[in-house]
């Protein structure tokens, strides 16, 4: 592939609304590890490999386990998450597809706050919207550093 614009370099407001929107969620009551492991199923899903590679390396950094990011792709079968993560899990893969079934909202006011909800589709959007800039103008994948952008 051509080496594509950086949108690092030519999108800074751009970049800088995006940030804005994760210093808030680090305040939010969303706690970091499910933000994490959140960021990276929809990465998966969306198919970002520098999205992946960012929170994979993140997760690890705070101490997710091999076992839980290696089973997220089959969180439904797999015995490693709490019953908030699996809720967290439904609910965004829910909103990434703009289909959110009456039971999947029931079950994700089961654990998680009116407030803590909304700040959880926040993590849906903010990181659709790091997929989809990441993979239209691909740079540096593989390259991140735990807390570059801290």
């Amino acid at each position: 592939m051509n080496n594509r614009l950086s949108f690092w370099e030519k999108g800074q407001a751009a970049v800088k609304t995006l940030f804005g929107i994760g210093t808030y969620l680090k305040k939010s009551k969303i706690e970091a590890s499910l933000r994490e492991l959140i960021e990276f199923r929809l990465s998966q899903i969306n198919g970002c490999a520098y999205c992946l590679d960012m929170h994979y390396k993140d997760a690890r950094a705070h101490g997710e386990t091999e076992q839980r990011l290696y089973g997220l792709s089959a969180w439904r079968e797999s015995p490693y998450y709490t019953d908030r993560e699996r809720a967290a899990f439904a609910w965004a893969e829910a909103v990434n597809k703009c289909d959110v079934p009456d039971a999947v909202y029931a079950e994700a006011l089961k654990q998680f706050s009116e407030e803590e909800l909304v700040d959880l589709t926040l993590v849906v959007v903010s990181i659709n919207a790091w997929n989809r800039f990441n993979i239209a103008f691909p740079n540096g994948i593989g390259t991140y550093q735990v807390g570059q952008f801290s």
